[in-house]
């Protein structure tokens, strides 16, 4: 079975990713990796921690000679603001630490503190920080290495900040990747980064939507026969486990809500070259928890992260009294970052249901599994 374990905490001396059940003979490209990464950190909004952190991974086992063994694959990441954190991170106990005690709204310190009897926060707050994400983005780079084989490619772009929202998509896939909020419409984002700095400069943060797109998937991955194996409903909840993420849509899902059933669903066609196509994609690539062979496209709507320089009124766990939230170094907005790090859950719940589909031992056996299938599907049968 594919899966993925991460450890770590956000100012530990390091983050680590098992990668179990990659499928021996694909080629690791190291650079392709890091740049994955160097991706994640980039975005107009993001905090001064980005400036610290060099993010590049170090692979111990599961790869040799540049080709994954199928062995499980060990990658790891430093963090460099470690050392600025080494007696606060002991693993050892220290004569005197700093203890956090006021909980901030919106993040997991009162209920992760009451759930495992921690009087400092900082034991829930270094694992629950969004930092472990560099983790799951290292994994799904590899992902979408294998993807790659069959020809799927997974991009992201930024379809709102705050109360703005794109309104004409003048960029391809190409120049977003350029652009500082990964948005495809110039105008739309020169007043998206004024409201960061509105925003940045009052000491507050903004959310937004991103959308992920999935292209080249091909019809069958994921089953209706249960509930646990629907593709919809694995990629949502690899979407919701994305900190700050707190809606999914499959598709225009909202939209569709508010229309006849004869102007949402994708109708059906067929020729001779094509075989079986769509000529519109409003069930996002998806029906019946299965992929349809259309763009697979996700939407998800991002709360503004809740670590504030102008923090909100919270209560101390130790003394119960009034106080203000605990203060950390944060983003205004990470709504960029999101999507890239919802790219490699997207390639990270895809890889498991192709190997699901097509094997899981040897790229090459999948290759020729895959191969017959697809004869199988242009035949229409």
């Amino acid at each position: 079975m594919f899966r993925i374990l991460t450890a770590g905490e956000s100012h530990g001396p390091l983050g680590s990713v098992i990668i179990d059940s990659l499928p021996a003979g694909l080629a690791i490209d190291i650079d392709y990796i890091n740049n994955e990464l160097k991706r994640r950190q980039h975005g107009y909004g993001r905090g001064a921690r980005m400036k610290i952190e060099q993010d590049s991974v170090e692979i111990y086992s599961g790869v040799r000679f540049g080709q994954s063994t199928g062995a499980p694959v060990l990658l790891t990441v430093v963090n460099r603001d470690h050392n600025n954190w080494k007696e606060n991170m002991s693993i050892n106990k220290v004569q005197a630490s700093q203890a956090v005690t006021a909980a901030r709204p919106g993040h997991a310190d009162l209920s992760g503190a009451l759930k495992y009897g921690r009087d400092d926060i900082r034991d829930i707050l270094e694992r629950a920080s969004a930092r472990e994400t560099v983790l799951r983005t290292a994994a799904g780079a590899l992902c979408k290495l294998f993807l790659q084989e069959f020809g799927i490619k997974i991009f992201s772009r930024t379809i709102a900040i705050g109360s703005i929202n794109v309104q004409k998509e003048i960029r391809g896939s190409s120049e977003i990747e350029s652009s500082r909020l990964r948005c495809a419409d110039p105008d739309a984002e020169t007043e998206m980064i004024k409201l960061i700095e509105q925003y940045g400069e009052i000491g507050d943060s903004l959310g937004g939507i991103t959308e992920i797109i999935a292209d080249n998937v091909c019809i069958g991955l994921g089953s209706y026969v249960q509930y646990d194996r629907r593709l919809d409903g694995l990629i949502g909840q690899a979407m919701l486990s994305i900190p700050s993420v707190k809606g999914v849509e499959i598709g225009p899902a909202s939209e569709n809500s508010s229309l006849a059933g004869s102007l949402v669903h994708d109708e059906i066609f067929h020729d001779q070259e094509k075989g079986f196509f769509r000529k519109t994609n409003r069930a996002g690539g998806i029906e019946g928890g299965i992929s349809n062979g259309q763009p697979i496209c996700v939407r998800l709507a991002i709360k503004p992260i809740p670590t504030l320089k102008k923090p909100l009124h919270t209560v101390d766990i130790k003394t119960k009294q009034a106080c203000s939230a605990q203060k950390e170094r944060a983003d205004v907005c990470v709504v960029p970052a999101v999507g890239v790090i919802a790219e490699a859950m997207l390639a990270i719940v895809l890889t498991n249901v192709f190997l699901d589909k097509f094997g899981s031992d040897s790229l090459l056996d999948i290759k020729s599994v895959f191969k017959v299938y697809q004869s199988r599907i242009a035949n229409g049968k």
